[in-house]
């Protein structure tokens, strides 16, 4: 079955490598800066699609589907609360279609809501288990080879989604922290207090993704394998951006720089490694000639 290529890959020692950013490289490609990547699933798919073809051919072993704010709360910020099955359902074929005949997997990326719940703002739990779950169920039956809950920064929103995946699909699950604090969350979550309470909650896989530089993600990626011995998964960004004279983010670390960082990567415990904002299909190439050396 498709659902267990993923943890087969990870029981025989295999490392693997997860694609680039989505966001920004979309950007470079017309997309409006902070327009949701989301909206060009149904506006300008076959920009997505391109997209992934271009991390396929980069060595991606993993590619994310382009449906990160997929939960019916997030796309009520943009007005396509009522298209998020359709949505999430297009994601995964645009992925599928651009990585047919290889055996490259499709993962589902299921990103926050946007909100912040209870206590921390308005966001009843409830809502968020059956938001998440809504759009887990979609994803699975649309064919994913697993799921990533990614760019979590609350610990409470991170097991609702938890919590609402598992009430619907038992693929593999992946759990993704962004440290953009440098080593803690937004709402000051360390990476050891995730790695202690998520991993005992039925995921497959802990994670590291978006966050600062590529030394506080390494310092977080250090302080995770200090509490717990799953996988990790890790999609550190290039760098930390700064605006042109066009207010447009630049990322100034180069493939050859991200690339040198790979062994630094494996060697502290990541078994995925791709790359978050700024990370093109050509640093993404030079990450996986390394990663696969």
């Amino acid at each position: 079955m498709s659902s267990s290529r993923f943890l087969d890959r990870l029981n025989s020692g295999q490392k693997m490598v997860a694609d680039g950013a989505t966001g920004t490289n979309l950007q470079t490609r017309g997309l409006e800066s902070g327009q949701p990547s989301d909206i060009w699933v149904l506006e300008n798919p076959e920009q997505i699609a391109q997209l992934h073809r271009d991390f396929v051919a980069a060595g991606a072993d993993i590619i994310l589907t382009a449906s990160f704010g997929g939960t019916t709360i997030a796309l009520q910020h943009i007005g396509l609360a009522e298209r998020a099955t359709e949505i999430n359902r297009r994601a995964v074929e645009l992925a599928k279609q651009a990585s047919a005949g290889t055996d490259v997997l499709v993962a589902g990326s299921m990103g926050p809501t946007g909100q912040l719940l209870k206590p921390l703002g308005p966001l009843d739990e409830n809502e968020a288990v059956a938001a998440f779950a809504e759009q887990a169920r979609v994803l699975t039956e649309a064919g994913v080879d697993l799921l990533v809950i990614e760019t979590q920064f609350d610990l409470v929103e991170a097991k609702a989604a938890i919590k609402g995946v598992r009430s619907v699909s038992s693929l593999p699950l992946v759990v993704s922290f962004s440290y953009d604090r440098g080593t803690r969350t937004m709402t000051g979550v360390k990476p050891s207090q995730m790695g202690g309470e998520i991993s005992a909650l039925g995921v497959d896989v802990l994670g590291i993704n978006c966050g600062r530089s590529l030394e506080d993600n390494l310092k977080a990626l250090k302080e995770l394998r200090q509490v717990s011995s799953l996988p990790v998964w890790f999609k550190p960004n290039a760098g930390l951006p700064h605006l042109d004279d066009e207010e447009k983010p630049i990322y100034d670390v180069t493939p050859e720089m991200m690339a040198a960082q790979v062994p630094d990567w494996l060697a502290a415990g990541a078994r995925i490694i791709g790359g978050c904002c700024g990370t093109s299909p050509e640093h993404l190439r030079q990450i996986a000639l390394a990663v696969k050396a």
